[in-house]
């Protein structure tokens, strides 16, 4: 009995091992934040956010703006769609000539038809077109793992087979845009409402400080006060310091209190009172604030105060600094500098 129930034992524990063998884990670099694990985690948007969201309808449309026929016809075979889709597209019934803008209608086998190099290409033009959303804000799977991202999607068989044959690649990201495909596939209102949820999915990063710390104290310290040892924080952080036995510390736990309430979270519905949600620069710039700054939701007020208020630096990059992204001079982006190559961000003014 003794032997049946060992062997029992190690059986389950392979089982649970695998599972957890299959989660994307990496070990960060360490520096004077100490050394860290980082694991991947997927949100989606709460049921009071998805009653309130537009939902798309199932009618897959592309949206070429002023342009004519022969113009898209162009366009498509410069691309690399095949001429069997393009006539399919083209037939009659199946084309609208709005205004001065040509918007076709493909079947579910047209987009089936299409290679992942040639939707890429397709799909970034798209993009180009404000009516495109799906192409020009598509579900980002970072990380390139898709398997992992849909681990515990709520989509069923068919539609998960869908939507990794309608994957395509902006840049080096893999993303998806089809959601209007996604609910032809649909067999119930529960359907329906997942593939909104999939459309709320996002990949953050659970983050985790290894303990006993090795490296210098005094280091470890300044590093995740950030020079400000006045701070509620600090009496945790200090804390950690005195650990002995091996264990780990998620790292939320060193973040200011406003950023603590708000990681892994949604907006709530009422922080759009004011016209428009937290975007990246509210979020970057109000990163140690005990008490949220509104002027920031004003991109240009932000923008100012990031100008004069801060300065230009070199890496390597410490706790609490701002990383901004640009284009051509323009402020694309920003994202606070955790650790290692992590940072805390709020992409976009949206509810999502």
């Amino acid at each position: 009995m003794k032997l049946k129930c060992t062997v029992l034992f190690l059986t389950i524990f392979l089982q649970i091992a695998g599972l957890f063998a299959n989660e994307p884990v990496w070990q960060c670099k360490p520096g004077p934040w100490g050394e860290m694990e980082a694991h991947v985690v997927y949100l989606q948007a709460p049921e009071s956010t998805l009653s309130v969201v537009s939902k798309p309808n199932s009618v897959t449309h592309w949206v070429f703006e002023q342009m004519s026929v022969p113009g898209v016809k162009s366009l498509l075979g410069r691309v690399g769609v095949p001429e069997l889709v393009v006539n399919h597209l083209f037939r009659e019934g199946r084309v609208v000539n709005s205004g001065n803008n040509i918007v076709l209608y493909p079947e579910l086998d047209d987009l089936v038809a299409l290679t992942p190099e040639v939707r890429s290409a397709l799909y970034l033009e798209l993009a180009k077109f404000s009516e495109n959303e799906y192409q020009r804000d598509p579900i980002f799977i970072f990380g390139n793992d898709t398997d992992d991202w849909l681990d515990g999607c709520p989509l069923n068989p068919a539609q998960i087979e869908l939507f990794k044959k309608l994957l395509w690649k902006r840049g080096t990201v893999t993303v998806f845009s089809d959601i209007q495909a996604l609910l032809t596939l649909a067999k119930s209102s529960d359907d329906v409402l997942n593939v909104f949820r999939v459309v709320t999915r996002v990949r953050s990063l659970i983050v985790e400080l290894k303990l006993p710390l090795k490296g210098d104290t005094k280091e470890f310290l300044d590093y995740w006060t950030a020079g400000q040892k006045d701070q509620p924080r600090f009496a945790f952080v200090t804390a950690v310091i005195k650990r002995r036995a091996p264990q780990s510390v998620d790292i939320t736990h060193f973040l200011p209190v406003m950023m603590r309430e708000r990681i892994y979270t949604f907006p709530a519905l009422d922080a759009g009172i004011k016209g428009r949600f937290p975007d990246c620069h509210w979020t970057s710039l109000n990163f140690f604030s005990r008490n949220p700054k509104d002027y920031f939701l004003d991109t240009r007020l932000a923008a100012t105060f990031l100008m004069e208020n801060y300065n230009p630096i070199e890496p390597p990059y410490r706790y609490g600094d701002i990383l901004c992204f640009l284009d051509g001079g323009e402020g694309l982006h920003t994202c606070v500098y955790i650790a290692d190559d992590i940072v805390f961000t709020k992409n976009g003014d949206g509810v999502l």
